[in-house]
């Protein structure tokens, strides 16, 4: 069937997923999974799968690079080879390098990076499983694993994406409809400051769907944030009952 009449959404308003436009897909957050990194996340969000490890802040290598008034935050993006259906090659594509730029700018608003002059923070992101949204998840799995590493941060970042498919706008976008559909929108923000850190647009909205689509996804990215909080509280209640 070709991408032009393939139907995203059925007569009964439902996706090819089952969820309603206005659903997201479950979402399962777990902090501190890795033991060798100083903060680390998984988030798994249908059929994306992603793991983010902090470093840091640490000491710049090389020193040039470093700052004197703040820390300086290096991302990495990376998709396993394995993450997509045709083989992806090991080395870093455009794509990769872009979302690395991304994530990293929609982080950044949140981190108190003045209290680590001459420090480094590294986060590096693999995206285990991809099925769309995979900068979305990045950025929630990436600031879990910020605030699992103990960096003080104004608030976590939250994120989400919102597209548009037959027509209608759909949240939390799955790698076909990301493909077939007419726009892609994710937004990242910090909720408990109502600040949006990141907003990309790929696809033209009228201005009405423009306020529509923003409503909708801020509106995920709270419920999201409020997932975040748990899966931190979580781990620290775990680590409580150990202790």
């Amino acid at each position: 069937m070709e991408a032009k009449n393939l139907a995203l959404i059925s007569p009964e308003g439902l996706r090819i997923d089952g969820r309603k436009p206005d659903e997201i897909r479950d979402i399962k957050m777990t902090v501190g999974v890795l033991e060798n990194a100083d903060g680390s996340a998984y988030v798994e969000q249908g059929n994306t799968k992603v793991y983010a490890a902090v470093y840091g802040p640490r000491e710049v290598h090389p020193r040039h690079l470093a700052s004197p008034d703040k820390a300086v935050i290096r991302c990495r993006y990376h998709m396993t080879p394995f993450s997509v259906e045709e083989r992806k090659s090991p080395a870093p594509s455009r794509r990769e390098i872009e979302l690395s730029k991304v994530i990293r700018e929609a982080l950044t608003p949140a981190i108190l990076l003045e209290q680590f002059p001459f420090t480094v923070i590294d986060v590096f992101v693999e995206i285990i499983n991809a099925d769309g949204s995979t900068r979305c998840a990045s950025i929630i799995a990436a600031s879990l694993a910020l605030a699992s590493a103990g960096i003080p941060m104004r608030d976590l970042v939250a994120a989400c994406s919102v597209g548009k498919v037959n027509g209608v706008l759909v949240l939390d976008v799955t790698d076909t409809e990301d493909k077939h559909g007419e726009v892609d929108m994710p937004l990242a923000m910090m909720p408990n400051r109502n600040e949006v850190t990141l907003l990309q647009l790929d696809g033209v909205l009228s201005v009405e769907e423009l306020e529509k689509a923003i409503a909708m996804v801020s509106k995920a990215c709270r419920d999201i944030y409020e997932r975040q909080k748990n899966a931190l509280k979580a781990k620290y209640l775990e680590a409580r009952k150990v202790n």
